[in-house]
Order: structure tokens, then sequence, then C-alpha cells
């Protein structure tokens, strides 16, 4: 008997992981009985296995022991391992869906209707937690990212909360040794959860700015005796940004952006009662509008925030300084496109380094991914004789940027506006970004410019894989089209936005393009399909401006098709491959590979 009782005290100390307690008013996270203080930041590089060594060092650099994803995947395992290695604990995400579209991830997710995709989630939820839950790198579980903000109506979000509930009451039954948390924006889910997820431990609260200093405050207006951790903090994002030059929102300053981490930390965070700690947004490298304003790097330079972070956890000063960029100046005049336009400029770097200077735009219309975009601008001068830019093809007032490296990999941003004139964009129906070619919608399976999410017809007997690894044409891998029945038809799209059908605004213009074209083929027999691009007809709000396609017999050999475009409307293709087949007495599966634009 009393080695059976010693056998289970041990068996349930291994599993004791992690703990919240209270004493004397303040709410603590424990970690093996010992008070862990989460010095975290959200992790950007899921998909970046082969680094993952090199980017848990960088934290522990930083003073970070956390890390936070928003999801799980192919290579949770391995990032998991990881972090374990080198001392970090990991938030785990586990996703649950939005309930409208053109919000995060773009999706439309019905929780009044679609009881099929609630026990999906469910079930993904309780899998990810019997997979995870004795991996010693686990600290929490994070359930959903901002779900309630991503909500129209009281209705969805009651049934979205009972759907919470269900999951983590029953995730207790499974996993005792660690808390759950689930994540919301600002204060959004605070009443929801205290009246229908008791079973909720932590409350993720994702605030950026000042108004993190408020939620301690929050918490008692609603006499809540749980604690919090802010899963996502950093500089004042654009959302509450009020004042506009030009219609345009500015980025806060370089100093505006390094403070709100290294002193809000210190002041805003660690001396809340409830408060355990704060998961600093975001260690990634950007290369768009959201990077230069929040992310650690910017096209593999240092920004302040990464240097914050360390201040922040550690209180140790920057090995060496961002750039200063002193003045940044554009004439209030509105000038047409092509004009070269003087900027008074002037920069400084604190060890005297030599500096390297360019220029980028953004405007902040059209569809997202245009939004978003950051391009370079035609510039030349000096620092001494100073500076012109040439205007771009643009139409309206554009975010510009000027970049100052140093020769230590550290880079300063600051912004400014200018209004453009422009008659040929003035016309543009339709404003989303102009690519580069070629321009592959597919090509071994990495980031893909259109999302595979567009399911017609008999889908429910189809899958789609695309990152298929054995039957590939060249590189890494193809896409695989696998359809399980002997009749009817089916289809699917790579369209963008994901999820969408044409009412919001997305694709790209593709008006350089001479050709479309792409290989495919079978294991069978008899397989005939309808491939090309273009899908949402002109009755929608946001068509697809023109659609075009080619009905072939496949065969088992990798075989190269071609559709001219020259003469078609390319100026907005939603849909960049579209894919129609079914069954003629046989399962089959169809596999195509580099998808281009040329």
């Amino acid at each position: 008997m009393r080695i059976l009782i010693i056998s289970l005290f041990l068996a349930l100390s291994v599993n004791a992981q992690v703990t919240t307690q209270k004493t004397d008013g303040q709410w603590s996270l424990l970690v093996d009985g010992q008070p862990f203080e989460v010095k975290g930041a959200t992790f950007g590089y899921d998909n970046d296995v082969d680094n993952y060594d090199t980017y848990f060092k960088d934290l522990r650099f930083l003073g970070v022991n956390a890390i936070r994803t928003w999801a799980t995947g192919e290579n949770t395992k391995a990032l998991l391992d990881a972090a374990d290695a080198n001392g970090i604990k990991v938030m785990v995400g586990i996703w649950m869906r939005h309930g409208r579209p053109g919000m995060e991830d773009d999706d439309h997710f019905n929780y009044l209707k679609d009881t099929k995709g609630m026990e999906a989630m469910y079930d993904n939820a309780i899998k990810v937690v019997e997979t995870y839950k004795d991996h010693p790198a686990v600290l929490t579980w994070g359930i959903g990212n901002e779900v309630y903000l991503n909500m129209a109506t009281d209705e969805e979000k009651l049934a979205y909360s009972k759907l919470l509930e269900r999951i983590c009451s029953n995730i207790k039954t499974i996993d005792v040794t660690h808390p759950i948390t689930s994540v919301e924006a600002w204060t959004f889910g605070l009443d929801w959860w205290e009246t229908h997820v008791p079973s909720l431990d932590i409350y993720g609260l994702n605030s950026y700015g000042i108004g993190a200093n408020f939620l301690q405050e929050e918490l008692d207006k609603r006499s809540i005796d749980k604690p919090y951790i802010i899963t996502e903090f950093g500089v004042t994002g654009e959302w509450d940004i009020k004042a506009q030059k030009n219609g345009v929102k500015l980025d806060p300053t370089d100093n505006e952006k390094y403070d709100a981490i290294a002193t809000g930390y210190k002041e805003w965070i660690a001396n809340k009662p409830s408060n355990l700690g704060a998961f600093v947004f975001h260690y990634s490298n950007g290369t768009d509008f959201g990077g230069t304003w929040l992310m650690t790097h910017f096209n593999g330079k240092y920004r302040p925030q990464y240097w914050a972070i360390r201040e922040a956890y550690t209180g140790n000063k920057p090995n060496n300084n961002i750039p200063k960029v002193d003045v940044f100046n554009l004439p209030q005049e509105t000038y047409k496109s092509g004009t070269w336009i003087p900027v008074e400029l002037e920069a400084s770097d604190f060890e005297n380094e030599d500096l390297d200077i360019s220029f980028s735009y953004n405007q902040r219309e059209g569809s997202r991914r245009r939004r978003n975009a950051i391009l370079p601008l035609n510039f030349r001068g000096n620092l001494k004789d100073g500076f012109e830019i040439e205007l771009p093809k643009e139409n309206g007032p554009i975010k510009v940027y000027c970049l100052v490296g140093d020769t230590s990999n550290n880079l300063g941003i600051d912004t400014n506006t200018i209004n453009v004139q422009d008659t040929d964009e003035a016309k543009r129906r339709f404003k989303v970004p102009k690519v580069e070619l070629p321009f592959y919608v597919y090509k071994d399976g990495g980031e893909m410019p259109y999302f595979p999410s567009a399911y017609m017809g008999n889908y429910k007997d189809m899958s789609v894989n695309h990152n298929h690894k054995e039957e590939k044409y060249s590189g890494d891998s193809c896409i695989e089209i696998d359809y399980n029945a002997i009749h009817s038809w089916y289809g699917i799209a790579f369209v963008d936005p994901a999820n969408d059908w044409g009412d919001i605004l997305g694709g790209y213009d593709i008006s350089e393009a001479k050709t479309f074209s792409f290989w495919a083929k079978t294991d069978a027999y008899n397989v005939f399909a309808t491939i090309g691009f273009g899908l949402i007809d002109k009755d929608k709000k946001f068509p697809d401006s023109s659609k075009k396609s080619v009905e072939i017999k496949l065969t088992n050999e990798w075989t190269k098709y071609t559709i001219k475009t020259k003469r078609l409307d390319m100026s907005c293709i939603r849909s960049g491959l579209t894919i129609f087949s079914g069954g003629r007495g046989t399962k089959h599966k169809i596999y195509i590979d580099e998808v281009v634009f040329e």
C-alpha cells in the first residue's frame, strides 16, 4: 500500500507543473511550485523549424521565458522540444474560428447553425490537449483569439461561450496540471467569461499602449477575482490612433515604440495585483505595414521593439542603439505622380556608424493586401546635399517611410505623408496590389497568395493537400486533390481573401501577364477536369475581372497546360486557380504543380 501511495504521489508531483495562486491579494503563477512571472513574446517563426534553436537562444538573450502561439500544427512538437531545450515555456494556442468575414483570418463561421463545425473545433481542442499535455514546455492552453470582437450579435457570442465552457470543462478532466486561458481583445470577453465560462483559470487580454494600465481597474469594476495575462502588448495600434495627416494615420515614433515596452511593462503591467505577466507582440520579421509598426525585425533588421523587450525583462540597455531620424519633412502641396520632390531629412546614430538611407511608401486604400504593402520609392541624393524622392503611380494620400540603417543591423524608421495625383489610377475600379512577374499561384507549398477555401459541389468527398510531397513535378511539393467518390462533381478554388465569394475586395492586378500555365496529372483513367482562373461573377460586388479555363483529359504523366491572357482584363484576379472535376465511375487523385502567371 505504501509503495502504491508513493507511486501516486510521484505521478501527481511530476504532472503538477503549473498552478495559479493568490496570496495577500496578489495573484502569481507557479511552475513546479516556484513563482513564474511571464516575460513573454508572441512567436512568429512557427514554420522556420530549422532555426528554432537560434530563435530561442535569441529570446533568452532578451530575457524572454515564455512564448505564445495562436494555434497548433505539424511543427508544434518540434517547437515545444526546442523551447524546452532552451528553458522557455509555451502558451499553446488552440484556434477558434471567427464569426464574420473581413476580420482576422477572413473567416465567417456561424455559431448558431454550424453544429458540425463546432464539433470539429471541440474535437481539435481536446486532441491538442491530449497530445501535448505531458510535454514539459507547456505553460497554459490559450483558447481562441479575439473571437468575441469578431462577432456581430450577442446570440452568436452566447453560443460561442457555451462551446468554450464545454471545451474548458472537459480539458480539466483530461489535464489537471495546466491552467486554461482564453484570449480576447481588451475587455470584450470579460462579462461573457464571468457569466458563461467559469472553467477558465486565467483571462488573456490583448492590450496595446497605455490601455494596459487600466486592465486591473476594469477587473476591479466587475469584482473579478481571477488573474490575467496580457497576451499581446506593444505600442498603441493604428486602430486607436486618432490624429491624421492627409487622412493618413502616421506611425508612432521609434522612441514611442521603445518606451511603450521598456517603460510600459514596468509601470502598466508588472505592478498590478492580478497580473501574471505579458507577451509582447511580435517576435517576428515584418515586411509590410504591420511590420514597421509592431514587430521586432523589419526586413531582417533590429527594430526598437527588439531592444525594448530586453530592457523591460532584464534592465539592460541596447548593445547598439537604433539610428534616429531627427527630422523628416515633405512638402505640403499635392503633386502629380512621377514628380521628384525634395525631402528635408536629418538622421544620426549614437555610435556614429555609417548610415544607409532609403525610402518606401504605403497607402491605406483598397484591398487589405494593398493597404498593407510597403513598396520601394525611387530616390536620389545623400545626407549632406539632401534627398529627393520620385512620387509613385498612385492617386491620393500615401504614407512615406524613411528607413535609416546602421552597420550593426539596426533600422530606424519615421513616417510622413503627401498627396499624389494620377489620372489613370483615379479611374481604377478595384485597388488591389500590382504583382511582379512571374507571379506564382502555387510553388512548393510555401506561403501562397491565394487560399484553397472555395469548396463546391460534392466537397464532402474531396480533400485538398497543398503540401503533398510524393507526386510533385518539381521542387518540394505539389497540390493533391483526393476525390473519394465515383459520382457527382466537385470544385475547389484558390481565392483571396479566404472564405469570400465576392463580398470583400481582394485579389491582384496581373495586367502584364501574357500566359497562365500549370502542370497536372492524375492517378486514374478517364479523369476530366476544367482548370483555370476566375470564379466570381459580375453580379457580385467584387468579381474577378476575367475568367478563363481549359477542359482537359488528364493522364498519369505530368503535362504542362497554358492559357493565353494577353487580351483579357487581368486587373483584378481574385480567384487564382479553379479546378472542377467529378467521378466517372472511379475514385481518383489529381496533382497540380507550378501554377504561374507570366
